[in-house]
């Protein structure tokens, strides 16, 4: 599903997309008058955090992980939503909703995986590998967007909607299993998901960066050089080079 922005074209091609955008325009046009976009943009940068204090303090209550689906639903809803509201009051800021909507997604993500991180549920390095490799492809996209004019909002099937529904299913999950067994060896279920999310959001990259790479230099084509002619310099007695005429650069 493409849908057409000031600057840019949204692409969304995830599983989700045509339900979750039907579901989101139904929400917007029953939402309270008082609610705004930036109220829902910081309900659901609250609820990252929310999810990031949830992983933190499951060390102590296991329990508490329920507390990291409720903030993703209210994350989906606040991130989800902010912009059809927009939409659907005629009341948008495109450039202003582009900037806030996205620095908050890496605030987000940055707490969410720290509080993985110091959980007992996924080892730090495993968590600052997926943060680094989650930053590079969020670069990415961005410069896409301003150089290509195509904002990638999912890859292939899978987009916000779909990782929040993975997460939130891992994470009721790891409540019984925290741990799985491979080879013979006992690791954490966060550690094994988190490297395969890292080797995919990597190979991810890479091929968009040849992709978009590929599409700008076709699309900027240098013009084939000129076979310059030197002009040969004649000295005079003075000492002074001059030019010899009858030779064109």
């Amino acid at each position: 599903m493409n849908e057409t922005n000031i600057g840019h074209s949204r692409e969304n091609t995830s599983l989700t997309a045509g339900v979750e955008k039907r579901a989101l325009v139904w929400l917007a046009r029953r939402a309270p008058s008082w609610v705004n976009s930036d109220h829902l943009t910081l309900m659901g940068l609250a609820a990252m955090f929310l999810a990031g204090f949830s992983y933190w303090a499951a060390q102590w209550n296991p329990y508490l992980l329920f507390g990291v689906v409720i903030a993703l639903v209210l994350n989906w809803l606040g991130d989800s939503m902010d912009g059809t509201l927009a939409r659907v009051r005629d009341r948008q800021r495109p450039r202003y909703g582009f900037y806030v909507d996205h620095i908050v997604d890496v605030f987000g993500a940055a707490a969410v995986l720290l509080g993985l991180a110091l959980s007992p549920y996924m080892s730090s390095m495993v968590a600052l590998g997926l943060l680094i490799v989650y930053l590079m492809l969020s670069a990415e996209i961005y410069l896409a967007t301003h150089t290509v004019g195509t904002f990638k909002i999912s890859y292939w099937i899978f987009g916000g909607t779909e990782l929040r529904i993975v997460l939130a299913v891992g994470t009721v999950y790891a409540l019984y299993r925290p741990e799985v067994i491979l080879a013979g060896t006992t690791y954490l279920l966060f550690d094994v998901a988190g490297v395969i999310a890292i080797v995919c959001l990597g190979v991810t990259l890479l091929a968009s960066v040849f992709r978009n790479t590929r599409t700008l230099y076709l699309a900027e084509p240098l013009a084939p050089l000129r076979q310059a002619h030197t002009k040969p310099l004649v000295v005079r007695s003075s000492g002074t080079p001059i030019r010899q005429r009858g030779f064109v650069a």
